[in-house]
């Protein structure tokens, strides 16, 4: 498959022959129903040049036009903020999200996201392309994060992280040690009534399961160093887990953790792996560590 303007063009296989447009898109490429009934109401499917209808059987070396790239808002306010880019291809983007800043708007017209930089991102490079986040960091967690730049990706790539076929790695650093090198925590988390945007592990929450690995123990400051992943992805789910243990992330003061040696949680989400949308080929992709979290990693008085 190839990418050729607006459209991309691929080219049918002969263990693809003989099965309808719906049937490709759908088996083959892993379109959502709605998705492709929106394509062929909007004549965004093409076979052979010609329009396609979604019932339309394709032959050994048809050529199948899907019109992915056409121009779009991008749903939020472009902002020049430089990012820094981890991987990028015409299907997606992967960035490494700075510390203090929110991945999305939370209003209209709101500046100073993530999103906002990877609108200008876009406009700089003369794309009209939706801003599509495809998961989310806490406004003071650093790390990977990543964004489809169609709807095709986008559909895959949300139905991947549901399957859990993407894989996300995070680094934390906490108060005390924990009781085994290697763990999970399987608690549900719901909203604390008493606090608008705190989290708490609640009976009538949802399912949230966390692992995680000791990667080191320091005596002398009582600090773990941690690799955490996930497998459910609800709202400050590692940061309620490990506090639930009493082994909050420091400089997370929402669940007890001490800014003694940072200013913001110790939190970054180092490393994601996953399969490509469209090619199936294996992404992984790591995050530098920010330096306030690589100073504790690395001064004397941690000695990680």
């Amino acid at each position: 498959m190839k990418r050729v303007g607006e459209w991309l063009e691929i080219t049918i296989p002969k263990d693809w022959a003989n099965a309808t447009v719906f049937s490709i898109l759908s088996n083959k490429l892993g379109a959502s129903k709605a998705l492709i009934q929106r394509w062929n109401q909007s004549a965004a499917i093409k076979k052979n040049q010609n329009k396609a209808d979604v019932n339309h059987k394709l032959e050994q070396n048809d050529r199948l036009y899907l019109q992915l790239f056409k121009k779009e808002e991008y749903g939020v306010l472009p902002e020049n903020v430089s990012i820094d880019i981890l991987y990028e291809d015409d299907h997606l983007i992967i960035v490494n999200k700075p510390a203090g800043m929110d991945t999305h708007p939370n209003e209209p017209n709101q500046k100073g996201s993530l999103a906002n930089a990877i609108a200008f991102y876009y406009q700089l490079n003369g794309w009209q392309i939706r801003v599509r986040h495809i998961h989310r960091l806490d406004r003071d967690t650093s790390g990977a994060i990543i964004f489809a730049k169609h709807d095709l990706a986008q559909t895959i790539l949300d139905q991947d992280l549901q399957v859990k076929q993407i894989k996300r790695t995070y680094l934390a650093i906490v108060k005390g040690k924990l009781p085994k090198t290697n763990g999970t925590i399987d608690k549900p988390i719901g909203r604390d009534r008493h606090h608008a945007t705190r989290r708490r592990v609640s009976p009538n929450g949802q399912k949230a399961i966390t692992h995680y690995k000791v990667e080191t123990f320091n005596p002398k400051t009582n600090l773990s160093l941690l690799s955490v992943q996930l497998e459910t992805g609800r709202t400050h789910q590692i940061r309620v887990h490990l506090s639930s243990m009493n082994h909050p992330i420091i400089g997370d003061t929402l669940y007890g953790g001490s800014k003694d040696l940072i200013k913001r949680q110790a939190l970054h989400a180092k490393k994601i792996t996953l399969s490509h949308p469209l090619t199936h080929e294996k992404i992984e992709v790591e995050a530098s560590i920010p330096t306030d979290i690589l100073s504790i990693i690395q001064s004397k008085q941690s000695s990680f």
